[in-house]
């Protein structure tokens, strides 16, 4: 089981904590139909348990206080409505909390001036940073350490996301979802919470670093080996060798790790090849399927209609029609 946990802090917009919550809630029970393990803990804590007000006046009643929340996945900051700088100076306590967990090795995501928060607790001191336009001057003068990305509206340092808006606050929870539950899962959110084809989130974020929700580094190395080589003939008891595992420890851990097997891992990477061919080249869906390692175009057309619940070229049509549609 994942635990995420969303902050709820007075004054707080609530959009930032409702949509990634609603996403992630989603995206568990589409799971729970396909069929796929990945249970998640989704708890609201404020820093004593009490109700929080929004900035709109609705009231929020926490599940927890932020002392019973000692081990974190995932944590959502929410953004602050104007000037965070009276919040930020009686949140010694969540400051403290948010290096502990992160020292824990949680992944934090903060939005708009949720953002403040990381960067008052030191946690992006030297990373690349971005927060709701309004502020850039003011978080600049306040955080000079940090490194504001002023044209992004996505950064990612390890473990660390900030999202200038709400809508790249989805954009990382898609990110989020992709990791703990697979393509098809995310693309199954993104479509229902999002009408118009949205751009990856490897190709918006200024990323340094890289991020998995899990600690086994054996694993991640050999996750961006089959990145690398996803295009060739993979056998992974050969993968498994070169790892110096087992065929069946190698299995084991990864499925422990990312929740998939290697080879279910493999046909995401090669999915999302694909997807990405389809929408930026003109090669037909035969080359495409050549070029991701796939020779039988009756089980590449298979694989991602079972992963994305389209044809490749039923996707191809959709996206060039949101990309490239005139106005009349």
């Amino acid at each position: 089981m994942r635990t995420v946990t969303f902050l709820l802090i007075d004054q707080m917009l609530a959009t930032g904590t409702v949509l990634p919550l609603e996403m992630l809630r989603g995206a568990e029970s589409r799971a729970r139909v396909e069929g796929i393990n990945g249970t998640l803990k989704l708890m609201t804590v404020s820093l004593d348990g009490s109700p929080v007000k929004t900035s709109c006046g609705f009231t929020l009643q926490p599940d927890a206080a932020l002392s019973e929340a000692s081990d974190c996945d995932l944590i959502y900051i929410p953004a602050m409505w104007r000037n965070p700088r009276p919040t930020l100076k009686r949140s010694g306590k969540l400051l403290e909390w948010l290096r502990q967990q992160a020292k824990k090795g949680s992944a934090i995501s903060a939005v708009g001036t949720g953002v403040c928060f990381l960067a008052e607790a030191g946690l992006l001191n030297g990373k690349p940073a971005t927060t709701h336009w309004h502020y850039f001057d003011q978080f600049s003068s306040d955080y000079p350490e940090v490194q504001l990305k002023r044209q992004y509206f996505i950064t990612q340092a390890d473990k660390l996301f900030c999202a200038a808006s709400v809508n790249a606050l989805a954009d990382v929870t898609v990110h989020m979802i992709r990791q703990l539950y697979g393509p098809a899962i995310a693309s199954h959110v993104e479509r229902n919470f999002s009408h118009e084809i949205r751009r990856p989130f490897d190709e918006i974020a200024y990323s340094e670093g890289s991020v998995q929700l899990h600690p086994d580094e054996d694993i991640v190395q050999a996750q961006a080996w089959l990145k690398e080589h996803c295009y060739t003939e993979v056998r992974l008891s050969e993968v498994a060798h070169l790892f110096e595992m087992s065929v069946r420890s190698f299995n084991r851990r990864f499925k422990l790790a990312t929740g998939q097997t290697p080879l279910q891992y493999l046909q995401n990477v090669r999915v999302d090849m694909a997807r990405e061919l389809l929408q930026s080249s003109n090669l037909s869906v035969n080359e495409i399927a050549e070029k991701v390692g796939y020779q039988d175009m009756g089980h590449f057309t298979a694989l991602f209609k079972k992963f994305l619940s389209t044809t490749p070229s039923e996707y191809r049509t959709t996206v060039r029609a949101k990309l490239f549609r005139v106005n009349t």
